[in-house]
């Protein structure tokens, strides 16, 4: 993905302020149509711009459009601000007060009815402090400690945003902008390392500012002012386990990151290093050693691990623990890498006897490593290799595999962390397969599956998936119909685990088994980039269905819905689809020959994106009802049941229904 040059953004927030004063945002202006009247126009309004201007696309309208723009007191999430909008009545800008002070403290920008950029005064001095990147834009939140519009810490960035920003700082001979991406001397300290680790790293972080002015001052760097971030090249992130080296946490980290960067129609590779994770943000651990063309092979040592940058840039994702020396790690290496070729091109007959050979590879690629943390990682993917194949049906005999990993991992007793996580991709192996056999014992094999995982909660309360297994608890209660205990389990994760991705998950998945009676949220946008929000659909009847490609289930209901439209449109009745497909094209291609006459929101991530995680949508089909004044009637309702919903909440007769198709809002 292409990404324009970031320019650094300095500039004096006089025009910020004043704009802020004409604006005179006042909590009293929303309820006075006279004072509403008499406010800013949208001509003003729109003259303001991002303080990071030059690293946000949003929308901007002509000056014959800006005369059909409207502004108007808002009042939304219960906070009140001026709304811009276009002819379209599109969201343009959001001025808001955030704290009853009536001073405008978020300047808020759009591109196609969503917000992509937020200036922030979290101080509620006048002067904006941090910087947010939304939705579509990103994910970046820069904090601005001097308030002078340079970002001095990020509190949130992607490692691929990260590898742009140091792309830019390197292009703009930008030190500070460089210092702002690096790893802090507190959150060092705060990474729970051992002293063998943390000292070099000390050496690193303190050494690499003036290791960076050094780079930048070379006359042979291929980066200028006219380079473009291209993309960011890595192997998948590996995780460094608590105890290597007397750490206490376990650390995550990507390494010999690489940044195709292109200059003058030239491309060029710029080796960034490892990075390591710290709460939402990626970290540098020092400055870039060297750049080179991208058509040489270019490999690192790595500070935990060794990666081909060139198996990185072509999107490989095969993480070698570094261990050079050993001839006989090397040649399994290479075996490896051969079966990993045959099983890409296999037929599902070949592959289970090919899946033996690769655990028959890894397995002695644990025994032959000496590095503990080393032999770790081949564990790791040993078993993941493993349950992934059972899973996929490509691998009878994985679980008993597992099972023999799992003895013999306890009778060492030296490695509790491993064998945890192996034990956890057993069951999650072992249920699978069950599942997929034929006759089988359905409720047997849930009353299994739970009696596992509540096992492996209780002896493993420590290990990093035990907030996974805590909410697959919770999913076997809700499925069982023992919804108390489902949302006990929910809670606990959220309790126990705060603001990490699978609370986030729990979290919504309580709020969707209380849902009925309450008036939930939804907004998004749909595959042609329009805006949905369910409040616009007041005064309709509306079902929120849940769907992808792969969930045959949910195709199969998509013709009684179809019939429900025809029949129930006229009458009130309207259908907003959310699309959970990993691959957004794999929706666009099914809907191109289905023709569905409703809506379908879309976001990246599937199963874990924002509009599964919100409601907490675990499996598919998953529908709501949700009735004219926008409350939650039904929360898991079937399709054999809506139309007896519909005539009950429409006040529709038993009577032949006009087949005519209803066009839907």
């Amino acid at each position: 993905m292409r990404r324009k040059p970031i320019i650094a953004g300095v500039r004096v927030l006089k025009c910020q302020r004043a704009i802020v004063a004409a604006l005179g945002l006042l909590a009293g202006l929303i309820a006075s149509p006279m004072a509403t009247a008499a406010g800013p126009s949208a001509e003003a309004a729109l003259k303001l711009t991002p303080i990071q201007k030059d690293d946000i696309e949003y929308d901007q309208p002509t000056a014959a459009e800006i005369s059909k723009c409207t502004i108007a007191a808002e009042k939304i999430d219960g906070k009140t601000g001026w709304v811009v909008r276009d002819a379209q009545s599109r969201i343009l800008r959001r001025f808001v007060d955030t704290n009853g002070d009536n001073v405008v403290d978020q300047w808020c920008y759009y591109r196609g009815g969503i917000e992509v950029y937020r200036d922030i005064d979290s101080n509620f001095n006048g002067k904006a402090d941090q910087y947010r990147w939304l939705n579509t834009a990103g994910r970046r939140w820069g904090m601005d400690q001097g308030e002078t519009g340079r970002i001095t810490a990020w509190k949130a960035i992607s490692a691929e945003e990260a590898s742009a920003e140091l792309v830019e700082a390197i292009a703009k001979k930008d030190e500070r902008r460089f210092r702002a991406l690096m790893l802090t001397s507190d959150e060092l300290r705060d990474l729970g390392l051992g002293d063998a680790t943390t000292k070099p790293l000390v050496d690193k972080i303190t050494a690499a500012p003036n290791r960076f002015k050094q780079y930048i001052a070379r006359p042979t760097t291929s980066i200028t002012p006219k380079s473009q971030w291209i993309h960011f090249a890595a192997a998948q992130p590996g995780t460094v386990p608590a105890g290597f080296q007397g750490s206490t946490k376990d650390l995550l980290v990507y390494e010999n990151v690489a940044a195709m960067v292109e200059t003058d129609g030239k491309q060029s590779l710029l080796n960034v290093g490892t990075m390591i994770a710290v709460g939402d943000s990626w970290r540098l651990i020092d400055s870039p050693a060297g750049d080179s063309e991208a058509t040489a092979e270019v490999s690192g040592g790595g500070y935990f691990f060794q990666v081909s940058l060139r198996n990185a840039a072509a999107g490989g994702t095969a993480t070698v623990p570094n261990d050079p020396a050993n001839e006989e790690s090397q040649k399994l290496l290479t075996t490896l890498d051969g079966i990993e070729k045959s099983i890409t091109a296999a037929s599902d007959a070949d592959k289970p006897a090919l899946n033996e050979k690769r655990a028959d590879v890894l397995d002695q690629l644990m025994t032959v490593t000496k590095d503990a943390p080393q032999r770790d990682a081949w564990g790791h993917q040993l078993a993941d290799t493993i349950s992934a194949a059972v899973q996929a049906g490509t691998y009878p005999e994985g679980v008993k595999r597992l099972e023999a990993l799992n003895e013999k991992l306890a009778k060492d007793a030296a490695n509790p962390a491993l064998l945890a996580y192996v034990r956890y991709r057993t069951l999650m192996a072992d249920y699978s397969q069950s599942m997929q056999k034929s006759g089988g014992d359905f409720g047997k094999v849930q009353a299994a599956w739970l009696k596992g995982l509540e096992k492996y909660v209780q002896d493993y309360p420590q290990s990093p998936d035990t907030p996974e297994a805590m909410l697959q608890i919770g999913v076997a209660q809700e499925f069982a119909g023992e919804e108390d205990k489902a949302k006990e389990w929910y809670a606990k994760v959220t309790t126990n685990f705060g603001d990490t991705p699978v609370a986030k998950k729990a979290a919504g998945a309580r709020r969707r088994l209380e849902s009925v009676g309450q008036v939930i949220t939804l907004r998004g946008t749909d595959l042609n980039n329009r805006v949905v929000d369910l409040s616009r659909y007041k005064g309709r009847v509306v079902l929120i269905e849940y769907w992808a490609t792969w969930c045959e289930p949910c195709k199969a209901d998509m013709d009684t819905l179809r019939d429900l439209v025809s029949r129930f449109g006229k009458q009130g009745f309207s259908i907003i689809g959310i699309n959970l497909d990993n691959d957004r094209q794999l929706a666009v291609d099914f809907l191109q020959k289905s023709r569905l006459p409703w809506v379908n929101l879309y976001e990246p991530g599937g199963l874990e994106s924002r509009l599964a995680t919100e409601l907490g949508v675990l499996t598919l089909p998953t529908m709501l009802l949700v009735d004219q004044q926008g409350k939650v009637v039904n929360r898991s309702i079937h399709a054999t049941q809506i139309e007896k919903e519909l005539r009950e909440r429409l006040k529709v007769a038993d009577t032949p229904a006009d087949k005519a198709a209803v066009p839907v809002p």
